[in-house]
């Protein structure tokens, strides 16, 4: 039986599961996620229930997949209507404390399930990307993507500040308040914003990676694919087309992975306090993030696409109970939060119909489970899922051709199986299991139904393009400044 113990959860925004020391990655400088991943485990095939932010997070909060529960896009925000792990612990009578980002509604009188929140960030206007419910062929293309290449360097940022915040006040936390909370084991979840962009990194890590060191990105030339979906996410928001050259690239990603390096700081001095304060010896630890980012892949950037580094997260679990330096290849997913945060803390396990402890998983010999992934959002014209099993990533969309990726054979997504006539028996399999999950076509219907309700709740199309494309989310404290 898992002993009680109190759960730290460290979590990130849009970290590439590649670019990480641990995953094998050949220069990236995160030698505190290193040092956890041998203190614990590390899965290797872990997933996005929706490889966008806000509804990923509810997707999380939630422990079920967005088709079960209709929260679908940026301008759909959890709000606390449906259960979730916040609520199932707190109702335990467990502590439950949020710092730092949560994209949630946030509006006064929503309940999201914490005890407290502590400088939470939520959607722009409690509204978020309401530009994004517009999903039809003919899309506007987004604005700000110049905003990519031209905020790339070294610096600080109104983000870099906040999660210098955030983790001063996890500190702080750790040290006065963990203490005195001797009844029952907590919940602390921390939500760091690094490293979504801007990709504008504090010099002393964005200089870690100059030009010399930084390949350029898989597939960035010729052998860029030619899927139709590919294709409409790159027309309808540009962000490499600001770029002039290789130059511009490699600036970018120095950005990135000096964010990835912050990130890991802040990781080395949460850490230490609970080192420091002997709360080790009583505390997991969970590493993972909402989803990755293309990182110039495929000449794409930001996330909304199910290949590897858009669709996959790393995921470390580490402390009392969990084996050490351990690798699980079986496939994992965000909803498994759910329940491994109730069985960390002894609270009683409630029903979810996909979801797994990842302490089971770790505890386990790798097999071949299915797991999710989904998208209705922003710069698609219609749905699409992923289905993971140990070796097959297959994704339908509704629109579109189907892909088919043979993950042992071609871990790097380079060789689209899914016109081979060999593989059609595959191809028909996968489709098969997918609609044991949910009906395709049926969801993507149900999803643009919301959409325009929320549409014509806030003056419908016209109304919606006026107000404009997005900010970056402003912390507590900045004001939004639309593009």
């Amino acid at each position: 039986m898992t002993q009680p113990t109190n759960l730290l959860i460290l979590f990130s925004d849009e970290h590439n599961p590649k670019v990480l020391g641990a995953a094998g990655h050949p220069f990236i400088h995160t030698p505190h996620l290193d040092a956890l991943a041998r203190r614990g485990t590390r899965f290797t095939h872990a997933y996005t229930p929706n490889p966008i932010c806000v509804p990923a997070r509810a997707a999380l909060a939630a422990g079920r997949y967005n088709f079960d529960i209709g929260y679908w896009d940026n301008a759909d925000p959890y709000e606390g209507a449906v259960r979730s792990w916040h609520h199932a612990a707190r109702e335990a009578g467990h502590s439950v404390v949020s710092i730092g980002k949560l994209h949630f509604r946030g509006l006064p009188g929503d309940d999201h399930g914490f005890t407290e929140e502590i400088i939470p960030m939520h959607v722009v206007q409690s509204k978020g990307d309401l530009l994004g419910l517009l999903r039809r062929p003919d899309m506007p293309v987004r604005g700000g993507a110049q905003k990519l290449i031209g905020m790339a360097g070294p610096g600080e940022s109104d983000y870099t500040r906040y999660d210098r915040d955030i983790c001063a006040r996890t500190q702080v936390w750790l040290r006065e308040t963990a203490p005195k909370l001797r009844d029952k084991p907590w919940v602390l979840f921390v939500s760091l914003v690094a490293p979504h962009f801007p990709l504008t990194a504090p010099p002393e890590h964005f200089y870690r990676y100059p030009p010399d060191m930084i390949p350029m990105p898989k597939a960035y030339g010729d052998r860029r694919p030619r899927h139709p979906y590919v294709e409409e996410y790159a027309r309808t928001i540009p962000y490499n087309d600001p770029f002039r050259g290789e130059a511009d690239v490699k600036r970018a990603l120095a950005g990135y992975f000096g964010l990835v390096s912050l990130l890991d700081e802040h990781v080395g001095k949460i850490i230490k306090v609970l080192d420091d304060t002997g709360l080790s010896a009583n505390t997991r630890v969970l590493y993972t993030s909402d989803h990755g980012d293309n990182n110039g892949a495929r000449r794409l950037w930001g996330k909304s696409t199910m290949y590897e580094e858009s669709a996959g997260v790393p995921l470390i679990l580490a402390g009392p109970g969990i084996a050490a330096d351990r690798v699980v290849n079986t496939p994992a997913n965000l909803i498994d939060l759910y329940p491994t945060v109730l069985e960390s803390i002894g609270a009683k396990p409630e029903p979810l119909p996909h979801a797994r402890s990842l302490i089971e998983l770790a505890a386990a010999a790798d097999h071949d489970r299915e797991v999710l992934s989904e998208y209705h959002a922003t710069c698609s014209s219609a749905a699409f899922f992923m289905l993971r099993t140990g070796r097959w990533k297959y994704v339908e969309h509704v629109r579109f051709p189907p892909q088919l990726f043979d993950m042992a054979a071609d871990p790097e997504e380079l060789n689209d199986l899914a016109g081979d006539p060999g593989h059609a028996q595959v191809l028909t399999e996968c489709a098969k299991k997918l609609r044991r999950y949910c009906e395709p076509k049926e969801v993507d219907a149900r999803a643009k139904a919301r959409q325009q309700a929320t549409l014509a709740a806030n003056g419908g199309e016209e109304a919606v393009i006026k107000r404009g494309d997005l900010p970056f989310s402003p912390p507590p404290g900045v004001s939004a400044a639309w593009s």
